[in-house]
């Protein structure tokens, strides 16, 4: 059975805020997973620096966990980008394989975060 959930106009406006980062995270891993398309990293930081403004406000909130598995997320994957980078300087497909594995964890995590939001269900903190 489906029942309408009514959401304040705070958790509304936190839940614009989550659509609006996950679509900038979706564009960023879906162009990481596909050769040759590679949009400015400059979208991943935007929703990054929005993550971080915005999650005090989501405190006490069920989105709270949205904001900290965003900016975990991130986190992470450059993490991850910078240790497997050498990869690349030795040999190119080792690199190029961990990248890949590392672009299809991080979209992984951008998808079930987004499906999460539009139900109203929290991610684990």
């Amino acid at each position: 059975m489906n029942d309408l959930v009514t959401l304040s106009e705070k958790d509304q406006g936190l839940k614009t805020i989550g659509h609006i980062s996950y679509a900038l995270h979706a564009v960023v891993a879906v162009a990481a997973v596909l050769p040759g398309a590679q949009p400015s990293i400059v979208l991943l930081l935007v929703a990054f620096v929005l993550d971080l403004v915005k999650k005090d406000e989501a405190a006490g909130t069920w989105q709270a966990g949205h904001f900290a598995w965003r900016i975990r997320s991130v986190l992470w994957a450059f993490g991850l980008y910078v240790v497997t980078s050498w990869l690349f300087l030795l040999f190119y497909f080792p690199g190029a394989i961990a990248w890949g594995l590392i672009s299809l964890w991080f979209l992984y995590r951008v998808v079930r975060g987004w499906v999460n939001l539009n139900s109203n269900t929290p991610m684990p903190e």
